[in-house]
């Protein structure tokens, strides 16, 4: 879990295309900043992730960067991204996510 007053590099990112995997959210958002995590929730009953994933920038210049950018399009399709304040710590127990 992260400390109260860490401070945290994260977007949140909804409307991704089916065919999108965290790979290809790591490499895009690559190009703002070192990305540090591209957390992808899946659903077991489809196999298909959830259409929304978490990307972790390891500084606030790469967050900045990301945020400024607008629209963002990965396959021909608009991604909605903000700012996300908390850090992502909804891992439970028996819930596969795909991080890398």
């Amino acid at each position: 879990m992260a400390a109260a007053g860490k401070k945290v590099f994260e977007v949140f990112v909804s409307r991704v295309p089916w065919t999108v995997a965290s790979k290809e959210m790591k490499e895009y958002f690559g190009q703002f900043g070192n990305v540090k995590k591209c957390l992808m929730p899946f659903d077991k009953e489809t196999g298909f992730h959830r259409g929304f994933c978490w990307v972790g920038f390891s500084s606030e210049e790469g967050l900045q960067n990301a945020l400024q950018k607008d629209p963002h399009a990965i396959e021909g399709s608009k991604l909605q991204v903000q700012r996300n304040r908390k850090a992502f710590v909804g891992k439970r127990p028996g819930k596969e996510e795909e991080e890398s």
